[in-house]
C-alpha cells in the first residue's frame, strides 16, 4: 500500500544474461557479490502505481531501481535524501501552505540523460483529479478507468493541493502549494520519474537514444503538461498504464521500459520464478554504495518450508515471507543464517463487496447496497470469520502473543489503540465463535428464512494462491461458514493482486502493508475516490470524517475522528482486521546492512549498505 504521489516504476536497463544459469549456483559462492532474495509472491509488473499492481513485491522491485527526496528506515522514521535534493517548507499560513522541492545538478537516469524538475511533474498528473479531467484524460472518480490507471487519485494531495505546482526558470525546482497544512507533509512530495522514456515508449521507438534525443522526448511531455495536450497524454498514459505489466524480461524487451535512478537495474526476469538486478554503473541519485553487492536476485518461493530448504542449501541468503509454524521451525535449525523475528505492520483482512470498483461491471451479489439487508450480511459474513481460531492455529505458534486486529487504522502497541477499541465498534465482532454464530445466523434468516448449512447461501471468494498458510485460513473460515448458513466458493489464483477488484468476487482476503506511518492511515481503502477503494465503498458521511484526518491533530482528537469513522465502517460490515503478520527473517550470516523494516519495504530499504 503505498502513500506517496511520486511516480515509482522499477526502471531500468535490460541486458541479455540468462538467468537460470546464476540461479543453479549456490548463493553463498565465492565472489560474495551476489544476493539471493526470497519472496512469496511473484512479480506482475513493474509498475507498483496501479490498482491492480499494487503488491509489495512489485514495489520492492521498483525501491531498488528508484529514489527520490526520502526514503523510511528500519525504525519507521523518514530520511530525507540528500544526494538527490533538499526540500523545505517557504509559506506555512492558515490558507496557504507551500513547499519547494529542489533537484541537485549533476544527477543523471541509467540511460545518462540529466534528471530535472520536469520529471517531477509526473506525480501531479498521476494524483490530481483536477488536472486528469482538465487535460481530457478522464474522471477518477467515475465508472470508467482514466488514461493514467494511478493508484495516487482521491488522497490527501488531491484534496489539498492548490493549482498545479510551479516549475523554476531553471527547472531544477517545484513548488507545491497547499490549502492548508496536511498530516505527514514531507510524504505527499513529488517523486522522480522518467518522463522521455514514456513518450519515446508511446512514440514507437523500440531502443535506448542518445541524450539529446531523450531531452526532446522530455520536452514533449513538458510542453504536453503546460498545455494539456490530451492526445500526448493519453498515449503516454497507455504506457504507465499496461506497458510494464510484463513479467518477463530477455535481450528482446524494449530497454526503454526500464530507465531509472536507483542503484540497480531490471536485466532479466523469467515469469512466476525470479528477477535479476545489476548494478547501475551511472547512478548517483542516494546513498554512495558502500557494498559489494552488484547483482541482486529476487527468487519467487511460495511453500515457506521449501524456501527455508532453499536457504539451508545455499540457494538463497535472505528468507522474507509469510512463514507456517513447519517453516519457523526449520528455519531454527539452521547454523548458516541469523533469524530474525519481530512483527510487521502488514495486516491480514477480509474484505466485502459494496459495489463495483470503476471500469468494473455492476455487482450484483448478496452484498450489493449499503445499509439494510447488505450491510447485514455482511456483518454476518464477518462474524462467522473465525478469527481467534486462525489466530490461535497459524499465527502463535510463530507470535505467541498475536491478538486479533480491532482497527484496520490503528495497530495494537500503538499510543491510543485501548480506547480506540473500546469505542470503535469492533466488540460486535468479539467473543466466543459459537455466540458469534448465533448472531450470524439470525441475520442471514432476516432476510433468507430457509437459509441453513443444508441449504446455504454461496459467497465467491477470492483465494490467494501459492500461499500454505492463506489456503489454511480459508480452510478454517469455509468450516465455520458454513455453521451459520454461507457456503464460502474458493477461487484460488496464483496472479490474485489484480483481480481484487473484480466484481464476481463478493470477498477477498489478504495482507495491506503500509509504505509509511501516516496519520491518514487507511483511508484510501473507503474514501470515494481513493485509491484501494475497490469494494465500491460510497458513504459521504464516512467520507467527511475521513477528510478530518488529513490535516494535524492532537493523539486525543485523531483517536477520536478513527472511533467515529470505524463505527461507520464496523456497523456496514465493510472489513475485519484478523492478525499482524508475523515477521521472520532470516539471513545468510556472512551478509551484513540487512535490517529488517515492519514496513512494506521489509528488507530492500537500505540496498546500498548491503555487503559480505
Amino acid at each position: 500500500m503505498k502513500i506517496t504521489g511520486g511516480a515509482k516504476l522499477a526502471l531500468a536497463i535490460v541486458a541479455s544474461s540468462a538467468l537460470a544459469v546464476s540461479l543453479l549456483s549456490p548463493a553463498q559462492a565465492a565472489t560474495r557479490s551476489t544476493i539471493v532474495l526470497h519472496d512469496t509472491n511473484s512479480l506482475t509488473s513493474f509498475n507498483s502505481g496501479t490498482p491492480d499492481t499494487n503488491l509489495t513485491i512489485n514495489s520492492k522491485v521498483g525501491n531498488l531501481s528508484g529514489i527520490g527526496f526520502l526514503y523510511i528506515n528500519d525504525k519507521k522514521n523518514v530520511i530525507r535524501n540528500t544526494k538527490f535534493g533538499e526540500f523545505k517548507i517557504v509559506k506555512n499560513k492558515a490558507d496557504d501552505f507551500r513547499v519547494e522541492y529542489k533537484v541537485n545538478k549533476g544527477l543523471v537516469w541509467s540511460d545518462g540523460t540529466p534528471i530535472n524538475g520536469v520529471d517531477l511533474l509526473l506525480s501531479h498528473v498521476l494524483s490530481s483529479n483536477k488536472y486528469s479531467i482538465a487535460a481530457g484524460l478522464g474522471d477518477p472518480d467515475s465508472d470508467n478507468v482514466p488514461a493514467f490507471n494511478s493508484n495516487g487519485y482521491g488522497g490527501t494531495y488531491n484534496d489539498n493541493i492548490v493549482g498545479e505546482p510551479v516549475l523554476s526558470a531553471d527547472k531544477m525546482t517545484l513548488t507545491l502549494q497547499f490549502k492548508q497544512k496536511i498530516a505527514n507533509w514531507d510524504l505527499y512530495g513529488p517523486g522522480p520519474a522518467a518522463v522521455h522514456s514514456m513518450v519515446l515508449i508511446a512514440d514507437g521507438v523500440k531502443g535506448l537514444q542518445p541524450v539529446a534525443v531523450n531531452e526532446k522526448a522530455r520536452d514533449k511531455f513538458f510542453d504536453a503538461y503546460k498545455t494539456k495536450n490530451t492526445a500526448v497524454l493519453k498515449a503516454m498514459g497507455k504506457v504507465y498504464s499496461e506497458a510494464y505489466n510484463i513479467t518477463e524480461v530477455n535481450a528482446t524487451t524494449n530497454p526503454l521500459l526500464f530507465v531509472g535512478n536507483g542503484g540497480f537495474t531490471v536485466e532479466s526476469a523469467v515469469t512466476k520464478s525470479s528477477v535479476t538486478l545489476k548494478l547501475n554503473p551511472k547512478y548517483n541519485s542516494g546513498p554512495a554504495l558502500s557494498g559489494t553487492v552488484d547483482t541482486v536476485i529476487f527468487k519467487f518461493i511460495a511453500d515457506g518450508t521449501a524456501a527455508a530448504q532453499a536457504l539451508a542449501n545455499g540457494e538463497l541468503d535472505i528468507y522474507s515471507g509469510q512463514p507456517t509454524a513447519d517453516a519457523v521451525a526449520a528455519l531454527k535449525k539452521l547454523t548458516n543464517v541469523n533469524l530474525i523475528g519481530g512483527i510487521n505492520a502488514c495486516y491480514e483482512h477480509w474484505d466485502l463487496r459494496v459495489g463495483n470498483a470503476p471500469g468494473q461491471d455492476e455487482y450484483t451479489g448478496i452484498f450489493k447496497g449499503h445499509g439494510g439487508k447488505g450491510a447485514d450480511l455482511r456483518r454476518a459474513f464477518l462474524l462467522s470469520v473465525p478469527r481467534e481460531e486462525i489466530n490461535e492455529k497459524l499465527i502463535r505458534p510463530i507470535n505467541p502473543g498475536a491478538t486479533i486486529l480491532g482497527s484496520t487504522f490503528i495497530a495494537p502497541g500503538f499510543e491510543g489503540y485501548e480506547r480506540l477499541v473500546a469505542n470503535n465498534g469492533s466488540f460486535y465482532y468479539n467473543g466466543p465463535q459459537d455466540q458469534l454464530n448465533a448472531k450470524a445466523a439470525r441475520l442471514i434468516k432476516k432476510h433468507y428464512p430457509s437459509a441453513s448449512p443444508s441449504n446455504p447461501l454461496k459467497v465467491n471468494v477470492l483465494v490467494p494462491g501459492n500461499n500454505p498458510r492463506r489456503a489454511a485460513e480459508f480452510a478454517l473460515a469455509k468450516a465455520n461458514a458454513i455453521k451459520v448458513g454461507f457456503d464460502l466458493v474458493g477461487d484460488v489464483q496464483a496472479s490474485w493482486s489484480p483481480k481484487i477488484q473484480l466484481s464476481k468476487y463478493d470477498v477477498q482476503f489478504f495482507a495491506y502493508c503500509p509504505s509509511a506511518v501516516t496519520q491518514a492511515g487507511s483511508n484510501s481503502n473507503f474514501k470515494l475516490g481513493g485509491g484501494n477503494n475497490r469494494n465500491g465503498v460510497n458513504l459521504p458521511a464516512l467520507d467527511k470524517i475521513l477528510e478530518k484526518l488529513q490535516v494535524p491533530l492532537d493523539n486525543k482528537t485523531y483517536i477520536t475522528t478513527i472511533i467515529q469513522a470505524e463505527r461507520i465502517i464496523h456497523a456496514e460490515g465493510l472489513t475485519s482486521g484478523v492478525f499482524l503478520h508475523p515477521a521472520v527473517t532470516a539471513v545468510n550470516k556472512l551478509l551484513k546492512g540487512i535490517k529488517p523494516s515492519p514496513l512494506s519495504d521489509d528488507v530492500v530499504w537500505n540496498w546500498w549498505e548491503w555487503s559480505y
